[in-house]
């Protein structure tokens, strides 16, 4: 099994991901509370795959509590800012128009993940 980009749309109350592999297959997904409950299910979900990453929407901003987490359980966390995503999500489907799916969808984008420093993210 090769690497695995686990996308993220966070939110104070819930978050949606869905990772993908290197050949850009949808492996999993789903929305999940941030509550202890769904956090942990959600960190099982990504846990099934050994060599992950988590690209997460705004570590610095509104991703910020779930991306602490994340780093605190010793999972490796990239930032992806709001801006790049509304730029991809444009690029993407000609109109920027946000929705939860998309958007996890936009955050795994291994292109905007490659292209962007991790500073405050990374465990």
């Amino acid at each position: 099994m090769g690497r695995v980009i686990i996308g993220m749309d966070p939110h104070k109350r819930s978050a949606t991901i869905e990772i993908i592999n290197e050949r850009e297959k949808i492996l999993g997904q789903g929305r999940f509370g941030t509550d202890r409950d769904g956090y942990a299910a959600m960190l099982k979900l990504g846990r099934q795959h050994k060599d992950r990453l988590w690209a997460v929407e705004g570590c610095n901003g509104i991703g910020r509590h779930i991306a602490q987490r994340l780093v605190a359980d010793g999972e490796t966390v990239l930032d992806v800012p709001a801006k790049l995503s509304a730029r991809a999500r444009l690029f993407d489907t000609g109109q920027g128009r946000k929705t939860d799916p998309a958007d996890a969808h936009l955050r795994r984008d291994r292109r905007a993940a490659r292209r962007r420093s991790a500073a405050g993210c990374r465990r």
